[in-house]
């Protein structure tokens, strides 16, 4: 990804990302406890919502000083269910700002014969209205279920003779997200001229999907995120580098399902389990270096303005310490077998998890 992270705020990890070619405004945000969240699927129920409020205030009150025509009333959409994780209606009111109606979509896959034919809206309850703010939380992995929502929500207000000023958005999610909102406030802007476009916060950072199976042959393509070629904040890199268990930066993904983990939590639960289970079952032939460069996103031994450049960072950035404790998390990786790295995690996992295992 050509762009680089620019630190907007000292007191918050408030970071801004920044390409000549976006049209949008993206950020990227870190907190103690979405830290916490992220690197940790044992963060389930409330306080998987929780852990999010602080840093999603924090950008409310942000975008809210910035908005040159006075963001004081928004409306909410939630896009069931994994939507319903993100707690935008309270850090708005902590904010000030008003929520003046609350939409609800639901998508979900169409399935003909056992196959996947597409996606369909098959609940929706919107508010349209003039010079619409809509604020939307989700998950974004290849962006397809947002994208069908994002169509179906630009048909509706056109049908009605209403528009969207723009969008606010908060997401545990990848590079896909730009792609998608940059092509989309192409098209708003067809039809209504005065969309300002989006303004995505990211949590923790702009992460990247899976394009394959991966070296271990058990990552989700398109689903599982990962940080080669994204761009992480300082702050969640050097939280798995000091985490207190070896395997941080081994999890499935940066977050697993987004829904299930605080509804359904047996079922995340399971996912998990089954994840550390089959890593373990392929551990014996999984090149050590070859995973371990595919998890950092970059080539051991790299020098450190290259390995600045690979993360997204600007030159000016002093981040040695950072960069010395990574390239000792990878020789630790390298002392311990991973079979006897899965053994442990699961161990641990059980424990964590003894009430929701069947």
């Amino acid at each position: 990804m050509q762009a680089q992270l620019s630190l907007l705020d000292l007191s918050s990890s408030f970071y801004k990302l920044e390409s000549e070619s976006f049209v949008n405004k993206y950020y990227v945000i870190s907190s103690p406890s979405t830290r916490r969240l992220m690197a940790s699927p044992e963060v389930i129920g409330i306080d998987a919502y929780r852990a999010m409020v602080p840093a999603t205030s924090t950008a409310l009150k942000y975008l809210k000083e910035q908005d040159s025509r006075q963001l004081d009333r928004v409306n909410i959409l939630t896009i069931l269910r994994g939507g319903l994780n993100y707690p935008v209606e309270e850090c708005c009111h902590d904010s000030g700002i008003t929520v003046s109606d609350m939409s609800f979509m639901s998508c979900e896959r169409v399935v003909v014969d056992g196959v996947i034919t597409g996606l369909d809206v098959k609940y929706e309850k919107l508010h349209t209205e003039k010079d619409a703010v809509i604020v939307i939380g989700d998950i974004i992995a290849s962006g397809e279920t947002l994208g069908y929502c994002l169509s179906h929500v630009f048909e509706v207000f056109k049908s009605k003779g209403h528009n969207i000023r723009k969008f606010i958005f908060f997401t545990v999610g990848g590079t896909k997200a730009i792609t998608m909102m940059e092509r989309f406030t192409k098209q708003f802007r067809e039809a209504w001229p005065s969309f300002e476009g989006f303004e995505c916060v990211f949590y923790e950072g702009v992460f990247t999907v899976w394009e394959d199976r991966g070296v271990t042959g058990e990552s989700t393509p398109q689903i599982d995120f990962g940080w080669n070629g994204g761009a992480v904040s300082p702050e969640f890199r050097e939280y798995i580098m000091d985490y207190t268990y070896t395997p941080a930066l081994i999890e499935k993904c940066i977050i697993y399902d987004g829904g299930a983990r605080r509804y359904n939590i047996g079922d995340h639960v399971e996912e998990v389990l089954d994840f550390w289970y089959r890593l373990r079952k392929v551990a014996d032939n999984v090149p050590i270096d070859d995973f371990i460069e595919e998890k950092f996103g970059y080539p051991m031994g790299v020098l450190y303005d290259e390995w600045l450049r690979r993360i997204c960072y600007p030159s000016g950035w002093e981040l040695h310490e950072l960069y010395n404790k990574e390239q000792k998390y990878a020789d630790a990786l390298r002392q311990k077998p991973l079979r006897e790295i899965c053994d442990e995690r699961l161990t641990q996992l059980k424990r964590d998890f003894s009430n929701y295992i069947k």
